[in-house]
């Protein structure tokens, strides 16, 4: 039991643990006993485990905090619902209600008073486990609990739902604050283009202008009496006032007009400085005092700021505008701050304490030990400088191989004309015939219902084995249910309208399987399963040897003017959206696929897709556009196992999708 005990420290899943429990018993030289007593000695281990660590939480715990815990799930009439499940439940759209209401939740749970340490009194996958039942337990479950399994449960619950509701109110401010800059640049843009008559009028009436003084110059006359005839003095002294209005909109800041919002920035910025503690190191220290100096102002309640504050802006335009009446201007200085505050947080200069996504960045990075036992492994020299040394070497010798290549016009497709480098257009790979036997072939196939597809792809590669239950880890009794929750989830359909669609199958069992069955964590398992068995296919050979992938971004605009995802992105259009970056191999299995802001860099989501979504692809290089920054790739890809290659995006910059082989042979020549 103690050895079974042992193992569910770190797994749910019945494998490892009879494993473990076989090779204890043989490591202490006993007969190993029948299936079934090991598989009741290691179900008896798991709940020992579970019952331990759940213990081992609750333990930490003073008894006002155990007291606040249980009322988390007694319905309270201020809320019209458990606290729990108003904690759950918020907004996404970027408005001053919003994040007033996240800032509100994010009181309430530090109220509780749970320090995220507690986590660290059990193994992390146990803590895992119990943050992501509190994630999806309904208050009425989670009451039906034994009394430390409910606390433990809840426990982990607030301390996730504390750094969940910090990156959210931290994201919704970046994007309220980028909002009313991008309003005040687009106010800007409406009224040059509600300006473009009159620019057209005094256009004309300088050209003229300078045609009297021309006149005037060529043939020795007066110049104002020409002026006077040609133009009319009194216009000209009337174009004034417009002229100077016209030239004040050319100069006008953005900060100006985002001035106006001032009212709206109020509605938040006093709780959401309050609600975080910002930490910063050499240059940033000023911003922070800067921050200082507002709260201040806000605790007086006083609309004037002292002279000499910091003026921690890049733009000196700012400086000059906000200090331009001789006194420092409180609107004008509050919204640059905030300006630069998400600047800094976005750059990581500045970082919050108790969130994930806004930490120190030294904090996301291995320990110094396990850094050292990480780079002893590693398949090339961790020293810098000669690593360094090495690449500028490589380098170095591949410049002067193009150079010479190039100059002799050995590089097929590319040529060097007037000092400019020209590429040919790369033929489409597939031939015309081939077109037209694939749509002959798409006319012999049957038509077949989406729901029998999916039925079939998993008979064929058992991915609904990757959708166990949440706590106990057995798989669903009833598999369509599961395959009707993913057809909901993949078409948008809706738990709903899914199940008024479906025969045997009602809403209640269909939330109940969304919620226990359906996570990122599973979604990820059956997708390998599927990519795996897609790889074995010997058809699949056809495509490529499974040995290189590609990615890239697909913008999706959102329908919608106002929403939680939606971000604008002006290389798209005026019109909110967002990003889907998928990872596709040379097979054509696509094994990744994430949601990602329209305004975002692509260049984390590549790692993580060649890291978390590649599982055991024999992928040797990777292809991506020139959206990916170089050298971040060139260093970081040797640790995911595959060979980045930025250097195709000398080739193009989105025709690469259509063939990696093909592309492949061109990069090699270069």
């Amino acid at each position: 039991m103690n050895l079974a005990a042992q193992a569910a420290e770190y797994t749910d899943r019945g494998e490892p643990i009879v494993r473990a429990l076989m090779v204890g018993l043989k490591g202490e030289r006993f007969i190993l006993p029948s299936g079934d007593t090991l598989e009741r000695a290691g179900l008896a281990g798991r709940a020992r485990a579970r019952k331990a660590a759940a213990a081992a939480i609750v333990e930490g715990l003073s008894s006002a905090e155990l007291t606040r815990l249980d009322e988390l799930v007694i319905n309270n009439p201020d809320f019209g619902m458990t606290p729990l499940a108003w904690l759950r439940n918020f907004e996404e759209a970027p408005t001053a209600a919003n994040i007033n209401g996240l800032l509100e939740r994010l009181r309430y749970v530090r109220g509780i008073g749970i320090h995220p340490v507690v986590g660290g009194a059990i193994p992390e996958f146990r803590f895992a486990q119990f943050v992501r039942e509190g994630g999806v337990a309904p208050a009425f479950l989670l009451s039906d609990y034994s009394v430390n399994r409910r606390r433990a449960t809840l426990t982990a619950a607030v301390i996730d739902l504390e750094a969940r509701l910090a990156d959210a109110a931290i994201q919704m401010f970046d994007r309220l604050i980028g909002g009313m800059f991008t309003r005040a640049r687009r106010g800007r843009e409406r009224r040059y283009q509600d300006s473009i008559q009159s620019v057209g009028q005094l256009m004309r009436l300088f050209g003229a202008t300078i045609t009297a003084l021309d006149e005037a110059v060529q043939n020795g006359g007066d110049p104002l009496e020409l002026i006077d005839e040609a133009v009319g003095w009194h216009r000209l002294v009337a174009a004034k006032a417009q002229v100077d209005a016209l030239a004040d909109l050319a100069g006008e800041d953005a900060l100006v007009t985002a001035t106006e919002r001032y009212a709206t920035l109020r509605r938040f910025s006093p709780a959401f400085l309050d609600a975080f503690t910002f930490k910063a190191s050499g240059t940033g220290t000023a911003l922070i005092k800067a921050i200082d100096v507002i709260r201040d102002a806000n605790t007086r309640k006083s609309r004037d700021l002292p002279d000499g504050v910091p003026l921690p802006f890049p733009n000196r335009q700012w400086k000059r505008l906000i200090t331009e009446s001789g006194r420092i201007d409180r609107r004008r200085y509050e919204i640059a701050i905030m300006a630069t505050l998400r600047d800094r947080l976005r750059a990581g200069d500045v970082w919050i304490e108790g969130t994930r996504n806004y930490q120190r960045f030294d904090a996301y990075l291995l320990g110094r030990r396990d850094a050292a036992k990480v780079a002893d492994v590693l398949p090339f020299d961790s020293n810098a400088a000669s690593y360094l040394a090495d690449r500028a070497r490589n380098l170095d010798w591949r410049l002067r191989r193009f150079a010479k290549q190039l100059k002799t016009n050995k590089l097929e497709g590319v040529s060097l004309e007037r000092d400019r480098l020209k590429l040919q257009q790369m033929p489409p790979v597939t031939p015309p015939e081939a077109e037209a036997l694939d749509r002959k072939l798409d006319t012999l196939l049957p038509r077949v219902r989406i729901t029998e597809l999916l039925l079939e792809v998993a008979e064929r590669t058992g991915f609904l084995n990757a959708f166990r239950d949440l706590r106990s880890g057995k798989e669903h009794d009833n598999p369509s249910t599961v395959l009707a929750a993913i057809l909901a989830d993949g078409t948008n359909l809706g738990l709903e309208r899914m199940a008024n669609a479906s025969e045997g199958v009602s809403y209640a069992q269909l939330a109940w399987t969304h919620n226990w069955y359906l996570s990122p964590e599973n979604y990820q398992a059956a997708l390998a399963m599927i990519i795996s068995a897609h790889h074995e296919l010997p058809f699949a050979r056809h495509w490529g040897a499974g040995t290189s992938s590609s990615s890239d971004g697909q913008f999706f605009r959102s329908g919608r003017s106002r929403s939680g995802a939606a971000d604008v992105n002006a290389k798209y259009g005026a019109e909110p959206g967002v990003k889907i970056y998928s990872h596709l191999s040379d097979h054509f299995a696509s094994f990744g696929s994430r949601i990602m802001s329209a305004t975002a860099g692509e260049a984390p989501y590549v790692l993580d897709g060649l890291v978390l979504g590649a599982g055991n692809l024999p992928l040797h290089e990777h292809y991506t556009d020139t959206g990916a920054p170089p050298i971040m790739f060139s260093h970081s890809a040797t640790y995911s196992g595959s060979a980045s290659r930025p250097g195709c995006a000398i080739l193009a910059t989105a025709s690469w999708v259509r063939s990696l082989r093909h592309r492949h042979t061109r990069a090699s020549k270069i």
